[in-house]
């Protein structure tokens, strides 16, 4: 059945989110999932084709500098967290394999020097033909990554986003040392360059100082599109000033319409309009061409989850000491010992207010770690979908597969081509760069004026 888009002139901007076997904390567990994907190029390269092939816009890493710091026995028992490859040089790669899909991936700006950052994505948007987004993020796991950077603990959380607004704008005036017609390549007059058309940043600010000019050329992009979480206050403001896509976590539309609303609202103190920016929830989802076939893949998932491991995880998402306690109890009253965030307060807040046991929430969780989770056919999920960004909750969906590539396989093959249908996402990618694929604009140079 065709369901056209009546209340909106855009269509949905769809990525996927790419974590080695995937989502669900048992993925690897599944006969059909590729156990050594993390570290597996070939598995990654087909993935991705698959991804172009279906016409999405994109494919999204995130990243840790750290072994999570869980005991022993039950980090060896999931795959998700020790051993996958850094993602700057994976999408270098994939760059090679792809010809217009999005790559997107995640560096921190606690534990990066901006120069760096700038000269690594600079590089990937010239290698890649403008298909580049940096996933900004300030790191999330604590001390243990902070620990293997010569810090005994991590940033506070105000700081962190203080220290990344800094990180993005130094970033950002670095990538402009050139501008667009620097280079002139012309042999005759002995001109490689326009000397005017170089430039210093000089940054000084409260945490970098970084002199510039960048020894790369201003990208086909001019900036990779900067890409955010974070449903904080403080990471509302971070996005409403730089963001041009924002992964949200919201388990119902009014919820997500709220923080649409919200942080479309504080752009305008920026110079910024709404449509500079896209908000994509995370989804994952349980398709089958009936709903019994649906809940047949995700309870198998399910049954294959340690419940030590359930356990964990959930001591894990929620910062709660679950010591001494068994699957079949519920959440205890204990202080959580994480800063508030979104995600963890909507956890612990539906899991108390539910009455809901661990294991309950475990399974619950394991494939979507908090976001929504979306189950039926491909036209029920599209009608769920399509209810989301037709009440302007969003602006499309990151697709979290629950294993790899198996769930990949159910995204591209049945939901992506109802959603095609029904015209709520196109056919064929809108040009060729990933700013292009989600419809915004490629930012000038701030010396282009001015010579």
């Amino acid at each position: 059945m065709s369901k056209k888009n009546d209340t909106r002139d855009d269509q949905m901007t769809v990525g996927v989110f790419f974590k080695n076997t995937g989502h669900h904390i048992a993925s690897w567990l599944h006969p059909k999932a590729q156990p050594d994907a993390g570290i597996n190029l070939q598995h990654y390269i087909d993935c991705a084709q698959k991804c172009e092939k279906a016409g999405l816009d994109f494919i999204f890493f995130a990243d840790s500098v750290a072994v999570r710091d869980t005991p022993r026995e039950l980090l060896s028992q999931v795959s998700q967290f020790t051993a996958y490859f850094e993602p700057i040089t994976l999408l270098s790669a994939l760059s090679m394999a792809t010809e217009r899909l999005g790559l997107v991936c995640t560096a921190t700006t606690s534990f990066s020097e901006p120069y760096n950052i700038a000269r690594m994505y600079a590089s990937l948007d010239h290698i890649s033909k403008g298909r580049i987004g940096w996933n900004v993020v300030t790191s999330g796991l604590g001390d243990v990554e902070a620990q293997n950077y010569g810090l005994t603990t991590h940033y506070e959380h105000d700081e962190r986003y203080d220290r990344a607004q800094e990180f993005v704008e130094c970033v950002l005036g670095l990538l402009d040392s050139w501008e667009d017609d620097a280079f002139l390549y012309d042999r005759e007059a002995s001109r490689f360059f326009d000397p005017e058309k170089l430039h210093e940043l000089n940054h000084d600010g409260k945490f970098f100082k970084s002199r510039g000019p960048l020894n790369v050329p201003r990208s086909p992009q001019g900036h990779p599109v900067i890409f955010q979480a974070g449903s904080s206050n403080a990471g509302r403001e971070s996005a409403a000033r730089f963001a041009e896509g924002v992964f949200t976590g919201y388990l119902t539309p009014e919820s997500s319409a709220d923080h649409y609303k919200d942080v479309k609202s504080r752009m305008k103190k920026y110079g910024r309009t709404p449509d500079q920016m896209r908000i994509l929830p995370g989804c994952t989802i349980f398709c089958g061409t009936t709903e019994a076939e649906a809940k047949e893949k995700e309870e198998y998932l399910a049954s294959l989850i340690n419940p030590d491991v359930g356990v964990q995880y959930i001591a894990t998402m929620t910062g709660i000491d679950l010591e001494g306690c068994s699957p079949d109890d519920e959440l205890p009253d204990r202080e959580s010992v994480r800063a508030s965030e979104g995600t963890r307060d909507n956890i612990i807040a539906q899991a108390r207010q539910e009455k809901m046991t661990i294991r309950q929430l475990y399974m619950r969780l394991a494939g979507s770690h908090g976001k929504m989770t979306m189950r039926g056919t491909p036209s029920q999920i599209a009608d769920q979908m399509q209810d989301w960004f037709s009440n302007y909750s969003c602006d499309g969906f990151i697709f979290q597969p629950s294993y790899m590539p198996g769930d990949l396989d159910d995204i591209v093959e049945l939901v992506v081509p109802e959603l095609q249908n029904r015209g709520l996402f196109a056919e064929e990618s809108n040009g060729t760069t990933l700013r292009e694929h989600l419809g915004l604009e490629r930012p000038a140079n701030r010396y282009a004026a001015a010579t």
